[in-house]
């Protein structure tokens, strides 16, 4: 079996242990699921459909994956900014308040716009769409790795310097910094396809990122190659808190993936 690095799941660990042998390979997020069909990879424990959900329609289509169900986290990705910020644009969360504050998170190479600092490469996302349609006084500007954002997230924080930025959840991030997301209009998948939806009758994207589940995908023919590893993984369920903290202890504390899982198989004696 092949599965992408988030495949780090505790079930599919926990095969690992009971002679299952799993390769993992580095993939790009929003390929994974052609990469499956491909016949390169068999397993993705996190699809999530706020930014993959034309993906995974499209993959269905081709009967070669299955989606496995919900993981259990509810998915949320917005703009995030420190609570600190909020004195320097009053209004916030309301997104009205960043019509009139775009200097207050400007650096240097955007001034007098506010940066906005996401993943629009990696994750897609459509912010610079987004800043567009609801005429903000915003650059989209892409980090270029998760580790560089959050890690300049972590600098801006501690100098109280002014940042916004993607955050999503389940993730670390809300747990260890005090912050808010914004509060764009409700999304709708009309906002994205008809541009006389919304507060702009002009243009599409004048709403907020879409939220919901995440989900699990395996190679169509797993279940009859791999038909344990294929039970634990459809069966397979953690709720957002649990992940957050297991993600925390990885990435902030910097314990060990086999460790995390370690633990939360001993916790879970008999589940899987």
């Amino acid at each position: 079996m092949r599965s992408s690095p988030a495949g780090w799941c505790p079930p599919w660990r926990a095969h690992l242990r009971q002679g299952d042998k799993v390769e993992y390979v580095t993939i790009d997020y929003l390929t994974g699921l052609t990469a499956m069909e491909n016949g390169d990879i068999t397993f993705m424990s996190e699809l999530w459909a706020t930014t993959a959900g034309d993906a995974m329609k499209a993959s269905d289509a081709t009967g070669k994956t299955e989606n496995l169900g919900p993981l259990g986290p509810k998915a949320k990705e917005e703009w995030w900014y420190p609570m600190y910020m909020k004195e320097k644009c009053p209004g916030l969360p309301d997104w009205h308040a960043l019509l009139k504050c775009g200097e207050a998170f400007a650096v240097p190479e955007t001034a007098p716009k506010g940066r906005y600092l996401g993943m629009e490469a990696t994750w897609g996302g459509h912010d610079p769409e987004r800043i567009k349609a609801l005429n903000l006084p915003f650059v989209a500007v892409d980090a270029g790795t998760e580790a560089a954002m959050f890690a300049e997230l972590k600098s801006a924080y501690e100098r109280k310097a002014p940042i916004i930025l993607w955050v999503y959840s389940p993730h670390w991030v809300p747990s260890v910094f005090e912050g808010e997301w914004v509060q764009f209009p409700e999304y709708t998948d009309a906002c994205y396809t008809d541009p006389k939806w919304g507060v702009n009758p002009d243009l599409a994207f004048d709403c907020g990122k879409p939220h919901g589940d995440i989900f699990k995908y395996i190679s169509a023919k797993a279940k009859t190659k791999w038909p344990d590893a294929y039970k634990a993984l459809k069966d397979f369920k953690v709720d957002g808190p649990e992940l957050n903290l297991m993600v925390k202890a990885v990435d902030v504390d910097g314990k060990s993936i086999d460790d995390v899982v370690a633990k939360w198989m001993a916790d879970h004696k008999g589940q899987y």
